[in-house]
């Protein structure tokens, strides 16, 4: 049998077809993932927590031992944050490759709202402190770099 150009074009627009459907799957997880995003911060235990020290911590350095102290001061309501929202990866055991890509997608998202929060925010600053904190390659630091830069 002999494949023609018409099978081609048939099978490259079946390609095609499928590869839409998965990136609209995957984009419809992302809308999901925004309309829902820390909604588990508009109750307790966390409210009552983030209302004492959202102040705090937008004048604080991000990494700073005050950061640090001001984190440990949060635990009740870190754990329970962490535990309701897979965007963290404090929410999993083996904590970033425990992410899939959606998780990873909202993170970036994330930190770099978080750095707008404060008064020397700055989310490349951020990815370079969690790769120690984290424990993520070099390579994934890059893709984060290359990613932030369509926010600006």
């Amino acid at each position: 049998m002999t494949y023609t150009k018409e099978d081609c074009i048939k099978d490259t627009k079946e390609h095609i077809g499928q590869v839409r459907e998965f990136m609209l799957m995957f984009a419809h997880e992302l809308i999901q993932r925004a309309l829902v995003h820390d909604e588990s911060k508009l109750k307790n235990p966390e409210v009552d927590i983030f209302t004492e020290y959202t102040p705090k911590l937008k004048h604080s350095t991000y990494g700073s031992d005050e950061y640090k102290t001001f984190l440990k001061e949060m635990q009740v309501a870190l754990k329970h944050h962490y535990a309701n929202n897979s965007h963290h990866p404090e929410h999993y055991d083996n904590g970033i490759r425990g992410m899939d890509l959606a998780d990873i997608v909202e993170m970036i998202c994330d930190w770099k709202a978080a750095t707008m929060r404060h008064t020397d925010g700055d989310v490349r600053r951020s990815i370079e402190f969690n790769k120690d904190r984290f424990s993520y390659s070099d390579d994934l630091r890059d893709i984060f770099i290359n990613t932030v830069k369509m926010f600006d």
